[in-house]
């Protein structure tokens, strides 16, 4: 029911939305991010520590199965460097009906933006610089609550 990877792979999209399509649900909600191209970003990397991370994106999907019906979570999550237009996160959601399985999605997206323990770094042609969330990333969190 609930799946989580933190992984240098690339993600297989197709994999990914097949496994919660057999869940049997009605509606299935994903959404997925990249490494985008905009402030001369060339690459992102991304390092975690093994265990804590995995812990962290469990009960973050722990508390979406808590809070909506879900037939299936699947968070895959990519670390290390990545160039622009790779993707970096998959967020997955399978529920009977759509409108569990769109909120669960947004649900996780939000958090998973402030409450995982990754260390962003976006490479730029004149050098390196550390990423912390927005302040909208803290507000899409909180609106949660």
């Amino acid at each position: 029911m609930i799946r989580v990877s933190v992984d240098p792979a690339p993600i297989e999209l197709a994999m990914e939305v097949a496994a919660l399509e057999e869940r049997g649900a009605g509606g299935v909600a994903t959404f997925t991010g990249v490494v985008r191209t905009d402030d001369g970003v060339l690459a992102l990397e991304l390092e975690h520590y093994p265990g804590m991370t995995e812990a962290a994106l469990c009960a973050l999907a722990e508390a979406a199965v808590d809070r909506w019906n879900l037939l299936g979570v699947t968070i895959v999550h990519r670390v290390g460097r990545m160039t622009a237009g790779e993707r970096i996160v998959f967020v997955g959601t399978a529920a009977a009906h759509r409108r569990e399985a769109l909120e669960a999605c947004a649900y996780l997206i939000d958090r998973l933006k402030t409450d995982a323990p990754f260390w962003k770094r976006e490479w730029l042609a004149g050098g390196t610089r550390w990423v912390e969330p927005r302040t909208g990333d803290h507000d899409a969190a909180a609106s949660w609550n």
